[in-house]
């Protein structure tokens, strides 16, 4: 038989903010979170509904503005990571 959790209101608006206003995609937020995504998707809706989140319009330049950054800051992770290896790879030749 399933266990049921009970989430306050504090932490459903915290996941739903992490949708509505950070730019994190459903499944992302529910990965993180450890919470079913149709959980999430439902919190999001109630709570753009009663106003307590901007709604879906409002915060779409800041959502294209994270995605771009988590886009970016990917791209640098890599790059770092190549930087790392030839390091590695160079001094290793002068050893």
């Amino acid at each position: 038989m399933a266990r049921y959790r009970k989430y306050d209101k504090e932490f459903k608006l915290q996941a739903a903010g992490l949708v509505a206003v950070q730019g994190y995609s459903y499944r992302e937020a529910s990965e993180r979170l450890g919470v079913s995504a149709w959980s999430i998707r439902d919190w999001v809706r109630k709570y753009r509904n009663s106003g307590e989140l901007p709604p879906e319009t409002e915060s779409q330049p800041e959502v294209d503005q994270v995605k771009e950054l988590r886009k970016e800051n990917s791209r640098l992770k890599m790059e770092n990571e190549i930087l790392k290896k030839a390091a590695a790879y160079f001094a290793k030749e002068f050893l």
